[in-house]
Protein backbone atom coordinates (compact mmCIF):
# COMPACT_ATOMS: atom_id res chain seq x y z
CA UNK A 1 0.00 0.00 0.00
CA UNK A 2 1.31 3.69 -0.90
CA UNK A 3 0.38 6.71 -0.07
CA UNK A 4 1.00 10.03 -1.96
CA UNK A 5 0.45 13.59 -1.45
CA UNK A 6 -0.46 15.35 -4.80
CA UNK A 7 -0.51 19.32 -5.46
CA UNK A 8 -4.03 20.20 -6.01
CA UNK A 9 -3.42 21.03 -10.03
CA UNK A 10 -2.13 17.19 -10.44
CA UNK A 11 -4.71 16.23 -8.41
CA UNK A 12 -7.50 17.62 -10.06
CA UNK A 13 -5.88 16.67 -13.69
CA UNK A 14 -5.81 13.46 -12.57
CA UNK A 15 -9.44 13.06 -11.30
CA UNK A 16 -10.31 14.17 -14.57
CA UNK A 17 -8.27 11.61 -17.10
CA UNK A 18 -10.31 9.52 -14.45
CA UNK A 19 -13.94 10.54 -15.23
CA UNK A 20 -13.20 11.42 -19.01
CA UNK A 21 -11.52 7.14 -19.24
CA UNK A 22 -13.71 5.61 -17.01
CA UNK A 23 -10.29 4.60 -15.03
CA UNK A 24 -9.13 4.92 -11.42
CA UNK A 25 -6.72 7.43 -10.61
CA UNK A 26 -4.62 4.43 -9.10
CA UNK A 27 -5.18 3.19 -12.01
CA UNK A 28 -2.85 5.96 -13.78
CA UNK A 29 -0.90 6.03 -10.68
CA UNK A 30 0.37 3.05 -11.00
CA UNK A 31 0.73 2.99 -14.74
CA UNK A 32 2.86 6.25 -14.18
CA UNK A 33 5.16 4.90 -11.77
CA UNK A 34 5.92 1.54 -14.03
CA UNK A 35 6.96 3.74 -16.78
CA UNK A 36 9.21 5.97 -14.33
CA UNK A 37 10.87 2.76 -12.96
CA UNK A 38 11.25 0.81 -15.78
CA UNK A 39 12.94 4.61 -17.88
CA UNK A 40 15.82 4.58 -14.34
CA UNK A 41 16.45 1.34 -14.42
CA UNK A 42 17.21 1.68 -18.18
CA UNK A 43 19.10 5.03 -17.67
CA UNK A 44 21.20 3.00 -14.63
CA UNK A 45 22.06 0.06 -16.94
CA UNK A 46 23.28 2.41 -19.77
CA UNK A 47 25.44 4.12 -17.05
CA UNK A 48 27.23 1.33 -15.94
CA UNK A 49 27.84 -0.11 -19.22
CA UNK A 50 29.46 3.24 -19.84
CA UNK A 51 31.35 3.17 -16.82
CA UNK A 52 32.61 -0.85 -17.48
CA UNK A 53 33.30 0.32 -21.12
CA UNK A 54 35.03 3.34 -19.77
CA UNK A 55 37.32 1.14 -17.47
CA UNK A 56 38.13 -1.31 -19.54
CA UNK A 57 41.75 -2.20 -20.34
CA UNK A 58 42.60 0.41 -23.76
CA UNK A 59 44.68 -0.91 -26.59
CA UNK A 60 46.76 0.87 -28.34
CA UNK A 61 46.04 1.13 -31.99
CA UNK A 62 49.24 -0.04 -32.90
CA UNK A 63 49.02 -3.30 -31.01
CA UNK A 64 45.67 -3.74 -32.72
CA UNK A 65 47.22 -3.14 -36.37
CA UNK A 66 49.94 -5.60 -35.87
CA UNK A 67 46.88 -8.55 -33.95
CA UNK A 68 44.92 -8.17 -36.82
CA UNK A 69 47.00 -8.02 -39.55
CA UNK A 70 46.15 -4.46 -41.16
CA UNK A 71 48.26 -2.42 -43.28
CA UNK A 72 48.85 1.19 -44.03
Amino acid sequence: MLAIRLPREIEARLERLARKTGRSKSHYAREAIVEYLEDLEDFYLAEERIKRFRDARSIPLDDLIRRHGVAD
